[in-house]
Formats: C-alpha cells, sequence, structure tokens
C-alpha cells in the first residue's frame, strides 16, 4: 500500500466564530474530541477557514520565469512570488483561478498549463489548499478591468532565469512556500 495522507474528521463539541466579516477568510474555535474517549474534556483548536488558492509558475521559451515582488504584511517581508490569488467564486475551477491571475497581476495567458501539485498550506490551522499550475506558450494578454489596488499597485513584474530560482530556493533566499513547491516540482519532473 503507498504512504498516502487519509480524510478523517474527529467529533466537534462545539465552534464559535472569533472573527467573520465580508471577506473570504474566518477565524473558528472549535472544541475537539479524540474519537473513542467520550470523557475526555474536549480540547481547543483554532481554524483559520481558508477557500484555497491557485497559483500559476509562467515560463517562456528561454526558461525564464515570471516573478513579482510583493510586500506580504503579516510576514513582514517582500517576497518573491508568482499570479496568485484566492479561489473566491464557489465552485470555480481551481485552474481558472490560475488563468484569471496571470492575467490580472501580469497582463499574460497561456497556452499550455500543467498541473504540478495541490497541497496544504498550513494544516495544523487551516484547510487551505494551494492549486499549483506550469503556464507555457504565453503571450499578451487584456487585464480587463481588474484595477490593481493595495498591495498589488506596488508590485515589481521582472523575469528571472529558471536555474536563478531554483539556487535562491535552495540557498533560502526565496522563502514562500509555493514558489520553493513549484520550483521544485519543476525541476524533478523535468519541466524546466
Amino acid at each position: 500500500m503507498p504512504v498516502a495522507d487519509r480524510p478523517e474528521s474527529w467529533p466537534v463539541a462545539s465552534s464559535d466564530f472569533l472573527h467573520r466579516d465580508g471577506w473570504v477568510v474566518a477565524l473558528r474555535s472549535d472544541m475537539v474530541r479524540r474519537p473513542g474517549h467520550p470523557d475526555e474534556e474536549p480540547f481547543r483548536r483554532l481554524v483559520l477557514e481558508h477557500p484555497g488558492a491557485a497559483m500559476a509558475i509562467a515560463i517562456d521559451e528561454d526558461n525564464q520565469v515570471l516573478c513579482l515582488q510583493q510586500y506580504r504584511h503579516p510576514a513582514g517581508r517582500s517576497f518573491v512570488e508568482f499570479p496568485a490569488g484566492i479561489c473566491d467564486v464557489d465552485g470555480e475551477d481551481p485552474l481558472e483561478v490560475a488563468r484569471r491571475e496571470l492575467r490580472e497581476e501580469a497582463a499574460l495567458q497561456a497556452g499550455e498549463w500543467t498541473h504540478l501539485l495541490s497541497t496544504y498550506s498550513s494544516p495544523g490551522i487551516s484547510a487551505e489548499v494551494i492549486h499549483l499550475y506550469l503556464a507555457r506558450d504565453l503571450s499578451p494578454a487584456d487585464r480587463g478591468d481588474f484595477e490593481l489596488v493595495h498591495e498589488e499597485a506596488e508590485m515589481e513584474l521582472f523575469w528571472a532565469p529558471f536555474d536563478d530560482l531554483l539556487e535562491g530556493v535552495l540557498e533560502g533566499r526565496l522563502a514562500d512556500a509555493p514558489v520553493a513547491q513549484a520550483v521544485l516540482t519543476c525541476r524533478v519532473r523535468g519541466l524546466a
């Protein structure tokens, strides 16, 4: 039998929202019980509700990767990232989210898409899944009516050789987890 994660759900005695507003994320407090131990006191676990996200590593014919330098307030850092966004429309295919984000953030479209991975970002606190895609056969695209605001208005777009990104990940200079996963997966699978 192959090594694999498995679905499992422990009993929840109670849930209370600590924060919920009009945005897509919320913070919940669950009181959880171990299965088969009904006499034990439940224990508290915080849950960040998140609908998931999708990201595109866009690589051109010269093995150059489209990068964004973007400020992330919670981490107090400006990260090298790839176009990405939240799956905030019910039922929307994550691939469509990746396509949308590539168009909106980078004014690009891709003729070829490859699913790389879908991974849980931080399962100790959230069920957020990020879907990583490789985008190839790039061409300019119209952003439509999308406006860059807040941190996105300050993003810097640049192209970097794939091998420079790989070196940055391996040396710890690039610390955004989806970027590292996408770069390493592309290399392991022989896609870049």
